[in-house]
């Protein structure tokens, strides 16, 4: 079974993108080889819900964290080396042969393998060196097997045609199985060293996965990955206190908050350093979000409809039994204040009695709050907003409780946009 992540929560998260400058993807690309991104990108595609996996890659990549590595392998060579045990066509001693023999026959082919068989051997003696710095790694016994039955790898004899043959044959048919799977090491190294490069430079963690029940989530210190200076606060959720309500102003970091959230739980799941510390987390069956959900002209939807199927989605997926954890940020904010304040209370209490889900819902609207006091397993939070003069100021610090901060007016006041108008 995969980690159910659909589309409008990876936008909503900002998480795939190799090309969007602010992905979470884009974060940890420091890849050097294609086949490197090509294994980050299923990586991020394909979150795990084995705990085991999950824990055993958290592990990898703490170990390549603390060692400190650095990628060995020239990236042109490296692409010249796969390029030729990928090439196609003959190359059997008599085809060589052959073609050396014509004199008429253009040797521009023999010349690109024969860059490429000096491309592989190279890299093959840096893959043999490096090795020694993996010693106490578990994987590295069977890469070492596979390159001490190639004796000939310190050779500097000549490559004479019958040697290149000789040799070309080896490494493309002989051992090409044994071959694949040192290029495909070689991508695994590539994204361990980058990924833990990055987790030491951002001071990024690891999280502990823990089975499905009871359920757990909990760390001391989450901020966002992509902010430098991010405020951490600290986050428990469990089956008895499974729902935040989340009120504050505007900017005052509910979104953010939401957003690292659900990106540490993402990142979690496919044992990445997490923005996180001391965090551990119940195995999850997915992540819904409502965040940025947007109207759909084609089909006629207004912007509040588009958001009552947003909604309706995310409860057939909570009441099928699933374990989830789900993101509504300002719930029916496309509507008018009191149906607002009556879809709110009555959506938040119906998803609160699934105690095996986790959810953080946020509003404007505060006085839903004091309406929901009533259920146990709900705990109140919001981020404050302290007035210096007639300035708000935003601490980015969790508060328990409701906020009573309405400064909407005095924000519009301080850009002079009424006296613009009057003017």
């Amino acid at each position: 079974m995969s980690f159910i992540a659909d589309k409008q929560t990876l936008e909503d998260l900002n998480l795939l993108g190799r090309f969007k400058p602010n992905s979470i993807y884009n974060l940890f690309s420091r890849i050097k080889t294609t086949g490197g991104e090509q294994l980050l990108e299923r990586m991020f595609q394909q979150p795990l819900t084995n705990t085991a996996a999950i824990n055993q890659r958290s592990a990898t990549f703490r170990y390549f964290q603390q060692k400190q590595l650095t990628f060995p392998f020239n990236g042109v060579s490296f692409r010249q080396a796969e390029n030729y045990l990928n090439m196609g066509g003959a190359s059997s001693l008599p085809a060589i042969l052959k073609k050396r023999l014509n004199a008429f026959l253009n040797d521009d082919e023999y010349e690109k393998l024969l860059t490429g068989l000096k491309a592989t051997i190279g890299i093959l003696r840096t893959f043999r060196k490096f090795l020694q710095e993996l010693s106490d790694y578990n994987e590295a016994a069977a890469w070492r097997k596979t390159l001490s039955g190639i004796s000939w790898l310190d050779s500097d004899r000549e490559l004479t045609l019958l040697t290149v043959a000789r040799y070309d044959r080896l490494l493309r048919h002989t051992l090409r199985h044994e071959m694949e799977q040192l290029l495909e090491a070689v991508h695994q190294l590539d994204v361990y060293i980058a990924v833990s490069d990055v987790a030491r430079q951002r001071g990024f963690h690891y999280a502990t996965a823990l089975p499905s029940s009871p359920s757990v989530f909990r760390t001391t210190a989450l901020r966002h990955p992509a902010l430098d200076a991010g405020v951490a606060n600290p986050v428990t959720l469990h089956s008895d206190s499974n729902v935040i309500f989340l009120t504050g102003a505007n900017m005052a970091g509910k979104s953010t908050l939401m957003k690292s959230f659900g990106i540490a739980l993402y990142l979690a799941h496919m044992g990445f350093p997490v923005a996180a510390a001391d965090m551990e987390f119940s195995v999850r069956d997915g992540l819904y979000s409502s965040i940025n959900v947007p109207d759909n002209l084609n089909m006629g939807y207004s912007h509040f409809y588009a958001e009552v199927l947003r909604v309706k989605q995310v409860a057939a997926e909570v009441s099928s039994g699933k374990n989830l954890v789900i993101i509504f940020d300002e719930l029916f904010k496309g509507t008018n204040v009191k149906d607002a304040y009556d879809a709110t209370l009555a959506v938040t209490a119906a998803f609160a009695r699934y105690r095996n889900c986790f959810f953080i819902i946020s509003t404007h609207i505060i006085e839903v709050g004091n309406a929901l006091r009533q259920y146990a397993n709900l705990q109140f939070a919001y981020l404050p907003t302290l007035l210096e003069g007639t300035k708000p100021r935003y601490t980015y610090q969790l508060k328990e409780g409701i906020t009573s901060d309405r400064h909407g007016m005095m924000i519009i006041e301080n850009e002079g946009i009424i006296a613009l108008l009057n003017n």
